[in-house]
């Protein structure tokens, strides 16, 4: 996620600096071309590359809309996640006054287990390195039955649950309080498990490429009486600003990869790290996650 610092200029470059390339070699051939066949080819007045412009711009905005509204949702979802591992905890230790300490740290560990499994499973990562940390030796065994790693672990954390309240560690009503709280988790785990594998329709992307690309041919053959070196940086300007939105809403809409500007998984996960321990009152508790200048992981 980018953070309130100066983005680098080379990181902006480097989002386009292939498509530039492209339209610079498009816009050098078509210039070529209207030399060539510059008696045949009519008069392109400026009025239409600007009408195309505005309906790509049309297009771009509610592209860069939709995108946001995907980030933005796998946000308030992992906002959830904070909350309600952190209401995890607090219940149990509220709820089961005469419940196994021992017990309500394994489940308390279990938790951070999961928020890691989540986190490494929506980045198409293996899990097991980060959540075998947080388990003992026969859960490892265990989860190596399910595919989903986060799910089997939600069902322990159940599992653990009903332990506690046949032996009378907790009452009818603490379960229910506690097990509406794994509700939610798997409700949040769910939801973002349905953006992570919910495409964005590709045809939108590479109908909004062709109608750019038709833009700067229209927009050179408009431009033909000017010089090359004036008209070809004045085609890249312009062009640019419409491949850096493209570009930018195209990195929102998938909200759960391994990018600066993704929503950032590793450091709400250790967020959720350094409550849990401090909640199970613990010594060693890690720092924060650290930024990579510009942006956190």
């Amino acid at each position: 996620m980018l953070i309130n610092h100066k983005v680098p200029y080379r990181y902006i470059l480097n989002s386009v600096k292939y498509r530039l390339t492209y339209v610079l070699v498009f816009s050098v051939l078509v210039y070529f071309l209207t030399v060539v066949y510059n008696e045949t080819l009519p008069d392109i007045p400026l009025a239409i590359p600007a009408f195309i412009g505005t309906a790509i711009s049309v297009l771009l905005s509610f592209k860069l809309n939709q995108s946001y509204d995907r980030w933005w949702e796998a946000r308030k979802i992992w906002g959830s996640i904070v909350n309600d591992s952190r209401n995890l905890v607090l219940q149990l230790q509220a709820l089961s006054v005469k419940g196994d300490p021992n017990l309500i740290k394994k489940m308390g560990h279990r938790q951070i287990a999961w928020t890691y499994a989540l986190s490494k499973s929506l980045r198409e990562k293996d899990p097991m390195p980060e959540a075998s940390k947080w388990i003992d030796s026969a859960e490892i065994a265990e989860l190596g039955d399910h595919n989903n790693k986060a799910l089997a672990l939600l069902q322990f954390q159940g599992r653990d649950l009903a332990k506690l309240r046949e032996s009378d560690q907790l009452d009818s009503f603490g379960q229910v309080q506690i097990n509406s709280t794994i509700t939610r988790l798997c409700d949040a785990m769910g939801m973002a498990e349905r953006i992570k594998n919910t495409v964005f329709p590709i045809t939108y992307r590479l109908y909004l490429m062709m109608i750019i690309y038709l833009f700067i041919a229209l927009l050179s053959i408009s431009l033909r009486e000017m010089e090359l070196y004036f008209q070809l940086p004045l085609s890249l300007l312009i062009s640019s600003i419409f491949l850096l939105l493209e570009k930018t809403s195209t990195s929102l809409q998938d909200p759960f990869e391994d990018r600066p500007s993704d929503v950032p998984l590793n450091a709400i996960s250790r967020t959720i790290e350094i409550n849990l321990k401090q909640l199970l009152k613990e010594k060693e508790v890690p720092a924060p996650f650290p930024s990579y200048g510009f942006y956190l992981d």
